[in-house]
């Protein structure tokens, strides 16, 4: 079955899911998660493979090892509510890495949905080494800096020190090297296209526009592996 876009039922069931906070409750509606959450992203997915594997041959494509869970993990949190009241799925190499691996997401959340490429959270010798790459013009940054500049659908994101770093650097590449995470960002504060038939094709479009970003952040990581 293809895609037909999410519905209010997806965001009805993880709220409530967060609300009860109980696995009793989820158990007893986990056939509305697996209808309404679980097998749209699956076909979302599905459509999106093939243009995935274009962008790097070395994706993860099993569904079930990109969709989050909906389940928390509380072992290192102060929050230990049971359940999240939002979902996602990411495109990346390696699920062992995903949070400081660079990936393609998209999420859904009661707030509207965003899509994008970057770090959940970057190790710090990434953040480093990208820095170090961005300084010296290496030519895979400056691909991917005209990417980003000549484009108006993502906005650079990821939390900044307070003072530059790079005081002497220009301004657009401040933006990049006096970040601590680095992600580029398409959100939506409604349900307009997360609710649309049309959101593969959007996906597939923005993913591919900002692929040298993406292959930039690979050859980071690709630096730190020889290093």
């Amino acid at each position: 079955m293809s895609f037909r876009g999410f519905t209010s039922e997806a965001l009805k069931f993880l709220f409530e899911n967060k609300i009860n906070n109980s696995k009793d409750w989820y158990d007893n509606h986990k056939h509305i998660y697996k209808q309404y959450v679980y097998n749209p992203f699956v076909q979302l997915i599905t459509e999106l493979t093939p243009t995935m594997t274009e962008i790097d041959s070395q994706f993860l494509t099993i569904p079930s090892k990109l969709i989050s869970r909906v389940r928390r993990d509380t072992r290192f949190s102060k929050d230990k509510s049971l359940y999240r009241d939002n979902a996602w799925f990411v495109f990346l190499r390696n699920k062992s890495l995903m949070s400081s691996s660079p990936c393609f997401w998209f999420e859904i959340s009661q707030k509207g949905s965003s899509y994008g490429v970057g770090y959940y959270g970057a190790q710090a010798c990434s953040m480093f080494a990208m820095r170090e790459m961005i300084c010296r013009s290496h030519p895979a940054f400056l691909s991917a800096l005209e990417c980003y500049e000549s484009q108006d659908t993502f906005v650079i994101g990821g939390e900044m020190y307070k003072r530059s770093k790079f005081p002497d650097q220009s301004e657009n590449l401040r933006s990049w090297l006096d970040r601590k995470n680095i992600y580029f960002e398409c959100a939506q504060n409604d349900f307009s296209l997360a609710f649309s038939k049309e959101l593969p094709g959007i996906l597939k479009k923005g993913f591919v526009s900002v692929k040298p970003i993406y292959d930039f952040l690979c050859a980071v990581e690709s630096t730190q592996a020889q290093s």
